[in-house]
């Protein structure tokens, strides 16, 4: 997927239209409460003012305000913000995402201005639910008409065919990847299309329905799986083990099965837990004790056991490239986030090319402390996964080719 960057292009003298990701918390007050999003956009901010572009538009969405105009999701709060990460910039808030006096404001930007639209989501057409194809287009073609190249960053949206991310390239001759989708590119298909051998995909989580994809891309690629989290015990009983009350989803035995099959066949190791962490109840403060594959009645498994940790630190430190999606348990509660800490420190340690896709092992590396041992931590949940599941994203596929 050879997409052009914004490295690629002349944005000199050019009115730069850029989807960034600035959902970010806020609390009662309109405070920022975690700028990570706002600060990774800032290398391609940054690339595009000292370009030289006359104006920078940036676009983003912020929570769910379901097509209606909601102040208290205004991005007034985050353009201050984006202000005092620019001084040497004036940041300007338009007082709407579209109209005349929109329009007025982008055409009077000059270099080193930058004008944060409302948010996007305030228009039923940007998601394109309640509204007809039609409308849609011609709201991203009001967006169009705003600037002169078109810049997405907003990887973590770029799953979604909206408004901003996708349609408005229909309507705009220059759309390039910003630096942090460039990079996103870069490691995720690297892993997915060339990786260096050994390849280990880490694959947890609470069900197996929501990795079956997953698996699936990566069966002929991968040559060794390891298998934790609450999905683990569906594969488990399906193997014939006791699963207590353990999450299961019995309606994919049969497809756990099939997996496991199309593992053996594509020659990949399918590790699965050999002991296990049990749980007389779902709560940080219940009775736990150590379990073999089998997992006794009236207890739940909730991480993995110590010899499971030593087995896959072991297979870990074999690998050239690693995939990790998933925790392997409940990592949220203390008496069940050693084995997702242990996998973790592990990766860290390993010296392979790691990259880490999905939320709840992006948390959980924030939590270990670790994050900057790790190669690549996408910035995507949503994205990277249906990435790895070897979908199509639509604000990608809409943006130009090399």
């Amino acid at each position: 997927m050879q997409k052009k960057s914004v490295r690629d292009v002349q944005l000199s003298g050019k009115r730069v239209l850029m989807r960034v990701d600035f959902n970010v918390p806020l609390d009662d007050q309109g405070n920022v409460t975690d700028d990570t999003r706002i600060r990774a956009a800032l290398p391609t901010i940054k690339h595009i003012l000292d370009a030289g572009a006359n104006g920078l538009i940036l676009m983003s969405h912020l929570g769910r305000p379901k097509g209606k105009k909601d102040p208290s999701l205004s991005l007034k709060p985050v353009a201050d913000y984006l202000g005092s990460l620019l001084p040497d910039s004036a940041v300007k808030m338009a007082p709407d995402t579209v109209g005349e006096q929109v329009a007025a404001m982008a055409a009077d930007l000059g270099q080193g201005d930058v004008l944060v639209l409302e948010n996007t989501r305030f228009y039923a057409e940007e998601e394109g639910k309640k509204c007809t194809p039609e409308e849609q287009e011609a709201f991203a073609r009001k967006l169009a008409a705003l600037g002169d190249v078109y810049v997405n960053d907003a990887f973590g949206t770029a799953h979604r065919k909206h408004a901003s991310t996708a349609v408005v390239c229909q309507f705009m001759d220059t759309n390039v990847a910003g630096l942090l989708i460039e990079k996103e590119l870069e490691y995720l298909g690297k892993a997915t299309g060339n990786p260096e051998h050994p390849f280990i995909a880490v694959i947890g989580g609470a069900k197996v329905s929501g990795k079956l994809e997953v698996l699936g891309n990566l069966m002929d690629k991968v040559d060794t799986f390891l298998i934790g989290g609450g999905m683990a015990y569906t594969f488990l009983k399906a193997q014939g083990h006791e699963v207590g009350e353990s999450l299961c989803e019995e309606d994919l035995l049969d497809t756990a099965r099939k997996t496991m099959a199309a593992a053996k066949n594509a020659k990949a190791t399918f590790l699965l837990p050999v002991d296990n962490i049990a749980a007389d109840k779902f709560a940080a403060d219940a009775a736990t004790r150590g379990v073999g594959e089998d997992i006794p009645d009236g207890w739940m498994a909730l991480d993995i056991g110590p010899r499971t940790i030593e087995q896959y630190t072991r297979q870990i430190a074999k690998a050239k490239t690693i995939v990790w999606n998933g925790p392997m348990g409940c990592f949220e509660m203390e008496p069940f986030a050693k084995g997702t800490l242990e996998v973790c420190k592990a990766i860290a340690d390993s010296g392979a090319v790691s990259i880490i896709g999905g939320g709840d092992s992006v948390s959980a590396v924030n939590k270990s402390g670790l994050a900057d041992k790790m190669t690549h931590i996408s910035t995507g949940g949503g994205a990277s996964l249906e990435f790895l599941e070897g979908k199509e994203l639509p604000g990608v596929v809409a943006l130009d080719n090399k």
